[in-house]
């Protein structure tokens, strides 16, 4: 009978539209889980006829819940993310020991001048003179500790590119891996949106540590490609990115993909590879070019001054600093070994050994200019304030833009859940409605069955 055909098809139908109901309130705190629900189908009569009403219902498919557009929001935001906070541990750091007060360059720099202000009362005093002396060492210390903490910090940046370099590589190899499982699934008739949740995980991941172009295809599968178009996915193929060190101390950025190997600039990769890119060439190592001038500068500065005056005994001024360029840090800065305070040539005049003349173009250094690279022409005072400065404006601007990039990732997380995400209300009204759909389609067949007995009695 076709009414017990239609119930039939009814309960079958329901009992879909349960399972798949209740996979959604089993996994509704599974991270990344896309909600899936059932599409119904009226089947067409079989048999001709105007008063034949149809052969029941069918689920069509299985729908699945999402939206490309704001996976594609969500990945995005994911870069600006990962780029933003790859930065900002580093930026703190050096952003703290540069500027604590009563330590530091600035600090050694007033230490320093202020031992040559006070030797000028009495420019023969050899307590005074020492004073100048162990200032300069101190002075010295606090340049050599900058020098440390930012080779310290380039260092780790470069052990951090590796180490998210082999994650890339790794995640790019997952992902091809679920790209063959789902076009094979699909070609099965096998649900695959387990599948396909697991690889948009992965490629969450992955767009954390560099900014992706995500192309769906009509097998299934997705490309997954840098944003200046380096594939790393491909069908079931991925590449593997490393990095190759080089001569000069830095790190070759490549992308391999079957047999082609792709040189990456650095600029434009987003995620934490492109933070760490911007930290080491925009802060690290222009601040290391800086550090670097200044010493050469301030030890060129100090020891031509000393070299052209006189010391007590009217002997020919001796160098004070000593300044090693090739040093691992940028260059060493340090204190002639040996000097005493009588070594120091404060007068100019050979035979006025209580003339100050040579101690006070040396205090007049500190109001010189000096010619840095990143500031361009500043005074020796102003020198390490504006490094400082510029240090705080570029971490303040950074965690202006990381606190911009949560709320947008909050945001983009929410806006795909309000689309894929289990809602336990929606659920349980879906719930409640196929169950009564499953219970009146039962009640239809029990009417059938009875209309078929009393057939039955009547004809017997």
């Amino acid at each position: 009978m076709s009414i017990v055909h239609n119930g039939l098809s009814g309960v079958l139908a329901a009992q879909v539209a349960l399972s798949a109901t209740s996979q959604n309130v089993a996994n509704v705190m599974t991270p990344g889980y896309t909600r899936q629900g059932v599409l119904f189908a009226s089947v067409q009569p079989r048999q001709s006829g105007l008063i034949t009403a149809g052969a029941g219902v069918s689920v069509a498919s299985l729908l699945r819940f999402s939206d490309g557009y704001k996976l594609q929001q969500m990945w995005s935001a994911a870069s600006e993310l990962g780029q933003r906070s790859a930065v900002q541990p580093y930026l703190t750091q050096l952003e703290q020991v540069m500027s604590i007060d009563g330590s530091g360059i600035n600090s050694g720099l007033d230490a320093f001048f202020a031992a040559l202000n006070a030797a000028s009362v009495d420019p023969v005093s050899n307590p005074l003179r020492q004073q100048v002396i162990t200032s300069a060492q101190a002075l010295a210390q606090e340049v050599n500790s900058l020098g440390q903490l930012l080779l310290n910090q380039r260092a780790a940046v470069m052990q951090q590119r590796a180490a998210i370099t082999e994650q890339v590589s790794t995640l790019a190899a997952e992902i091809a891996l679920l790209n063959r499982q789902i076009v094979d699934a699909r070609g099965t008739g096998i649900n695959a949106s387990g599948l396909i949740d697991a690889r948009d995980r992965k490629i969450d991941e992955l767009s954390d540590l560099v900014a992706l172009q995500v192309v769906d295809q009509a097998d299934g599968s997705r490309s997954v490609s840098l944003r200046d178009g380096q594939p790393l996915v491909i069908g079931s193929v991925a590449a593997t990115m490393s990095v190759q060190p080089q001569p000069d101390g830095s790190q070759l950025l490549t992308v391999s993909f079957a047999r082609e190997t792709f040189t990456l600039t650095g600029t434009g990769l987003g995620g934490q590879l492109g933070g760490l890119y911007d930290l080491e060439y925009e802060v690290i190592r222009p601040m290391m070019q800086a550090r670097t001038e200044l010493a050469q500068w301030l030890t060129d500065g100090v020891n031509d001054v000393l070299v052209a005056g006189y010391t007590p005994d009217g002997n020919p001024g001796q160098p004070l600093f000593e300044f090693d360029a090739t040093g691992a840090m940028g260059g060493t800065l340090g204190v002639r070994q040996g000097i005493v305070p009588q070594d120091l040539a404060f007068s100019s005049d050979p035979d006025a050994p209580g003339d100050s003349g040579n101690l006070l173009e040396l205090i007049a250094l500190r109001s010189q200019p000096v010619n840095l690279t990143l500031l361009g022409p500043v005074t020796l005072s102003d020198a390490v304030t504006q490094l400082v400065a510029r240090l705080g404006m570029q971490s303040q601007q950074n965690q202006a833009a990381l606190e911009t990039a949560e709320i947008v990732r909050n945001q983009a997380e929410e806006s795909w859940k309000s689309t894929s995400g289990v809602n336990l209300d929606e659920e349980a009204i879906n719930l409640v409605q196929y169950q009564q759909m499953y219970q009146a389609n039962m009640k239809v067949i029990a009417v059938a069955n009875e209309l078929l007995e009393s057939t039955l009695a009547v004809l017997g």
